[in-house]
């Protein structure tokens, strides 16, 4: 077998509620900016607080003007999600200055991760009234008359394939192309998948990334229902998402894109591209119990275990890590306790960064961000600092970064990500 060819980073296109752009990301992040606030965009959620990591300057009409102007005729079909992953895609393309005339399109692919997406409620309004029958809902009716009320090309507005399939019709890549469904585990495993698919060859250039929200009418529902979500009353917003924190009560909705252009290491060389990552390894796995209950910290082990492994690093090289640190009482205590049955002694003395307490949890876009910030604060010596940190928890004892971003050399790292289902994701990569 040839020997696995080396995976470089060499651009990135980032959608975030601190930041649209390498450049503004970064400020955000020097700047120890919080993406959580009140929530503009939407009128009515059923969040607490109506508090979220909203990306305020992605509008409608920014969307229109901006960020896919080469696309404004296909607008119509993108929902939020979608729009937010294929700008991302834009500007990761723009950034790597990948010469999109010379390029071998044949050996450029997609690989993206998404959420679930939703309509809102009053798009399905029309064809439910059209089936009504004395206030209740005809089942019998809704082919021949409910479907006819639906808004014109419905379905292709909200299908989780569709970032990758716009991202390929406008980049013309004509390699491999995958869509990825797996929560906050999308992004990692997305990118994952672009890895393999250029070590061995398949490939020189991959579009890797992944869309998310968790800022909708229909999810925010669902959040409220389902989720251990944050609330603090009369504190200020930026506040409510609290990693690892003795006082943290739960995570903060986000939303957010982020793409990567991944290159075969010698193609990037050979057109002078700027390198700024290579990424060693990643791991996927899910654990549950046979009732259907998540083991996460089972999962966490053998992913953070198996990423290591592919990468021929122990965890004493590992110079920090951006966890997945969802504010949670019980995930972060999951969480930890992996840390520490793979790192041993070293658990409590390696940087560890919580970036949602920046931007909240998006959902299938938060590995791609949350490898952005790593990747990005490394170019400038340091690491992110997680927000709101004050008082550890003796069941979470980890060295949280706090304070100050932390002035870092060892530029190799490890992100992880898991689900409420026990999907979980990690990622060894290296900054410059």
């Amino acid at each position: 077998m040839s020997e696995a060819k080396r995976v470089v980073v060499t651009g990135a296109g980032i959608i975030s509620p601190i930041g649209i752009g390498r450049d503004e990301f970064w400020n955000g992040i020097s700047a120890q900016t919080t993406g959580i606030s009140k929530i503009d965009l939407l009128s009515g959620s059923a969040l607490p607080g109506h508090v979220a990591g909203e990306v305020k300057d992605f509008t409608d009409k920014a969307a229109k003007k901006q960020y896919l102007k080469a696309q404004r005729k296909s607008i119509k079909v993108m929902c939020r999600e979608i729009q937010m992953g294929v700008a991302s895609a834009h500007l990761a393309l723009s950034n790597s200055e990948l010469d999109m005339e010379s390029i071998n399109h044949e050996r450029l692919g997609v690989d993206f991760g998404a959420n679930q997406m939703f309509s809102t409620p009053d798009v399905l309004s029309d064809g439910v009234f059209q089936c009504d029958s004395d206030g209740k809902f005809d089942f019998d009716r809704w082919g021949d008359e409910g479907l006819a009320g639906m808004e014109p090309l419905w379905l292709l507005k909200y299908l989780p394939n569709m970032p990758a399939c716009h991202i390929g019709i406008h980049a013309d890549a004509r390699g491999p192309n995958n869509s990825l469904t797996l929560a906050e585990a999308s992004g990692i495993s997305a990118m994952g998948e672009a890895l393999s698919i250029i070590s061995t060859g398949r490939a020189d250039m991959m579009l890797a990334g992944s869309t998310g929200s968790k800022i909708q009418p229909t999810k925010c529902l669902h959040a409220a229902l389902c989720d251990e979500m944050a609330e603090y009353d009369d504190a200020d917003p930026g506040t409510w998402s609290r990693p690892f924190d003795l006082s943290r009560r739960g995570q903060v909705a986000g939303e957010g894109a982020c793409t990567f252009i991944f290159e075969e290491e010698e193609h990037a060389k050979a057109r002078g591209a700027a390198i700024f990552g290579s990424i060693l390894s990643t791991a996927s796995c899910c654990s549950i119990n046979v009732d259907g209950t998540p083991r996460t910290q089972t999962a966490l082990v053998r992913v953070i275990s198996k990423a290591l492994e592919r990468a021929g690093v122990s965890p004493s090289d590992i110079g920090h890590i951006n966890a997945h640190g969802l504010g949670a009482k019980q995930a972060d205590i999951n969480e930890a306790n992996a840390i520490h049955e793979v790192f041993g002694e070293s658990a409590s003395t390696v940087p560890v960064t919580a970036f949602k307490s920046v931007i909240g949890n998006s959902g299938a876009a938060c590995g791609t961000l949350e490898l952005a910030a790593s990747l990005i604060g490394l170019q400038h010596g340091v690491v992110p600092a997680t927000l709101n940190y004050s008082t550890p928890d003796d069941d979470c004892k980890l060295n949280i970064i706090t304070g100050e971003p932390l002035k870092m050399d060892n530029k190799l790292f490890l992100t992880v990500n898991v689900t409420a289902y026990g999907q979980a994701a990690a990622l060894v990569a290296c900054g410059v």
